[in-house]
Parts: structure tokens; sequence; C-alpha cells
């Protein structure tokens, strides 16, 4: 379970960090997420550290979209982290942050010209190119800036980690990346490899989200490498840079069982040291891309509980001040989470509640059946669990306002995304032109 749930003071309140949840709440209202930046930094570290006792040369990029904010990036810079990025909105907050462009990996499966030409003139750290038509696009770029840049090529190699299909992109039939098996990849590196102005550094290839195993990663490496080897002798290619992605498990019920970061590195490590070496070939740079294992776990959401509804024999509903807007992962894929009332977190649990959001869809459930106390207007709730893709892929449906983010370090708090108002909702609107 979150990293969170064993922290609780004397007036059975829960503590995020050395902070009392129930004054975040009085202070910064709710819904709003409260981070554990020091469960951040110690998740950072010790991907870090595992790549040090393997004695590699490596890079552990933050996947930003995940979650990200200037002061997000900002402790990623902090603790040492490369960063990914998907958009040029993402590459915008880097700039804004202050983030050594060179550190920057820009991923994505539609890069338009103007973030390609953006990036580029930013002076990105590398693309990681996903089709031909982006090929093109950066050699046209490039030749427009008379500028080179880094790339690796992704692949997609035909391996699917035990994960849900929206959240699953290793596979064959996935809309990332260039295929192993029809040939695609193959042109790919030699087509890369006659642009003057492209220097491919090395490969890439992402299995998943949420993977609680290291076979998968493993068997990709093999089936990849058995390609290099090919590569190697026909075009001369002989990778730098090995990208494993990202995707590692966190906890987010009782029932999950994640691994800890070291050993998915190990895993990762060992498989190409064992298959560079089977191919004659020097042991590459092993890069990877934590996002939702960095920050997820130390996320926490808290929200005050409003109306109930109990149908007898049938459910006892308790709706909270967000929902959807702010969590659209169960509505989206069944996500599950585990919650506790945070104003009351040595009493015993009493009956069995289904949370339900505030917007109007019948879907907008963030829990079905969760044991609580019972349950009063006015309670604080906190779902855990929730730093990765809560506000990252938070929404103005209903025109709700999107929460405010606090970050939390030991005894201080700190507002690092304010909450909208409803002038931030109609400041792009124009009013209706009159006759």
């Amino acid at each position: 379970m979150s990293v969170m749930t064993n922290k609780r003071n004397e007036q059975g309140h829960l503590m995020i960090g050395n902070i009392d949840a129930v004054r975040l709440a009085e202070q910064y209202q709710t819904p709003m997420f409260a981070y554990d930046v020091s469960a951040i930094r110690n998740k950072a570290r010790a991907f870090k550290s595992a790549f040090e006792q393997a004695g590699v040369n490596y890079e552990v990029a933050y996947a930003s979209k995940a979650f990200s904010c200037i002061a997000m990036v900002q402790l990623a810079h902090e603790e040492g982290l490369s960063l990914d990025v998907v958009s040029g909105g993402e590459l915008y907050t880097a700039i804004q942050a202050g983030f050594p462009m060179e550190k920057v990996h820009f991923n994505g499966n539609n890069k338009s010209r103007r973030e390609i030409k953006e990036a580029l003139q930013a002076g990105i750290g590398c693309f990681v190119v996903d089709n031909f038509h982006e090929l093109e696009l950066l050699e046209e770029e490039c030749n427009n800036l008379q500028t080179q840049t880094n790339i690796l090529l992704r692949i997609t190699p035909g391996i699917e980690g035990t994960t849900h299909s929206y959240i699953s992109t290793g596979g064959e039939d996935s809309k990332f990346g260039f295929d192993l098996f029809n040939g695609q990849a193959e042109e790919a590196v030699a087509k890369s490899l006659s642009i003057p102005a492209i220097q491919l550094q090395g490969l890439h290839f992402h299995i998943g989200s949420q993977l609680f195993e290291t076979s998968v990663l493993t068997e990709a490496i093999a089936t990849l490498y058995r390609h290099i080897e090919h590569w190697h002798t026909l075009h001369g290619f002989t990778p730098e840079v090995i990208n494993a992605g990202g995707g590692f498990g966190i906890s987010y019920t009782r029932c999950d069982e994640p691994l800890e970061p070291q050993a998915f590195v190990k895993a990762i490590v060992h498989s190409i040291r064992e298959e560079s070496g089977r191919c004659y070939l020097p042991l590459p740079e092993v890069w990877i891309e934590p996002g939702r294992s960095i920050v997820g776990e130390a996320g926490t959401t808290l929200y005050t509980i409003g109306s109930q509804k109990e149908i007898e024999d049938v459910r006892h509903y308790v709706s909270v001040d967000g929902g959807m807007t702010d969590n659209i992962r169960p509505a989206l894929y069944g996500a599950r989470y585990e919650a506790e009332l945070a104003n009351r977190v040595k009493q015993q649990d009493e009956k069995t509640y289904a949370i339900a959001g505030k917007a109007c869809e019948s879907g907008d459930m963030l829990i079905y059946n969760l044991p609580l106390p019972t349950v009063n207007s006015g309670d604080l709730l906190a779902v855990f669990s929730t730093g990765a893709y809560g506000y990252a892929m938070a929404n103005n449906y209903n025109r709700l306002p999107r929460p405010p983010v606090v970050f939390i370090e030991n005894d201080k708090h700190q507002l690092v995304v304010e909450r909208e108002s409803y002038a931030d909702l109609v400041r792009n609107d124009r009013p209706l032109e009159k006759e």
C-alpha cells in the first residue's frame, strides 16, 4: 500500500511528511494533491543507486508525462535525473524550470514540425524517433536550421507485459514505434545511418505500464539483440545506448506487490551485459524512463465528503468534491485505489461505501467498495498513490477548476500549482459576435 498510510498523529489524523493532512486541507482547501517530496527523492535515488552498484554508464530520465510542473522538473534536476518529454508543452515547462536541455529526451508518436523545430532550437539531448514521418521532418528541420541531433529509434519488440490493454505498448499491434518483425525497424536503422544531420545513438523500447515482473523486459532485450547482431553485420551499427523505457509498477492497493527499483535495474543491466557479450559488442549506456514509479506513491489526493445515498441491500454512495476531473483513471480503465478518513484514521471500519465523484456521469466512481468508519458530511477522505496521472490527466469537465498541488518535505509545505479559479475557466473564451 502507499507510503502514506502508516503515518498518524496523536489526534488520529493522517500525516503527509510531518504535516497534519487536516491542517493542509484547512489551508489549501479540497480537492487537493499533496506530494511527499522525500518519497520522490528516495525513489529517484534508489534507481540511481542501483545503476551505480551495477557499474554501468546510465541515465535515469524522469518521464514527466506522469506529473509535470515547474517545481517537479526542478526537483528532478536536483536529484540528477534526465527528463523525458512528449510534447511541446512539457518541453516548454522544462525550459521555464531551467532544466539543462542536453539532458532532455523528446518522446512521442506524433511530434509536429513546430515541436521538432522548437526542440532543435532549444538544443535537447536526443529525440526518440517513433516513425518514418518524424524521421523525415527531423531531417528537414535539421537542414533548415543547419544543425545536427542525436536520436534513438523506438522499436516495438512484439512483447507485451501483463497489464491493461490501454497501457500496453510493446506488442505488435501498437501505435508506437518501428515494428521489429515486418522490416520497419531495419529500414529505420538503415535510413537513420544515411542521414548526415542525424546521429543514431541507439534503440529504445517500452513494454507497457504497471509492470510487476522483469521477465518481459529481459525477453524484449534478448529479442532486440538478435536483430542488433544482424544490423551490426549488415550496416555496421553498434548501439551506444539501449533505453529500456519505464512502466515499473507501484502499489495502488493491498493486492499489489511491486518490485523494488534495484530488481528492475539489475535484470535490465544483466540482460544487456549478457547479450552484448554474446554478440561481441561493447556494453552500451543503459537508460530508463521511470515516471509513475518515482511520483505515484508519493501523491495523496484529499477530498471533503458531501452527500450520501444509501440503497438498501445494493450500495451506500458517498460523494466527494472531486472525482473524474482530478482522477480519470478509474473511469478510463478501471484503476483501483485505497483510501481512508484522514481526520479519523484510528477509528475502526464499520461499513462499506462506494466513493462517487461530483461530475455528472454515472461512471464517475473513484472506489466501489471501501471499508470506512461511519462517514459524516465534512469528513476528509485521503486517496493514496495518486501522484501519477492524476493532476497530469485532470480536466475541466462540468467546468470544474483543477485542484492545487502542494509539496511537503519534512516540516515544510509549499504551493507549487495554484488552484484554478472560475476566471481561469473562461480566460480563453470569446463572446458571441453581434451582427
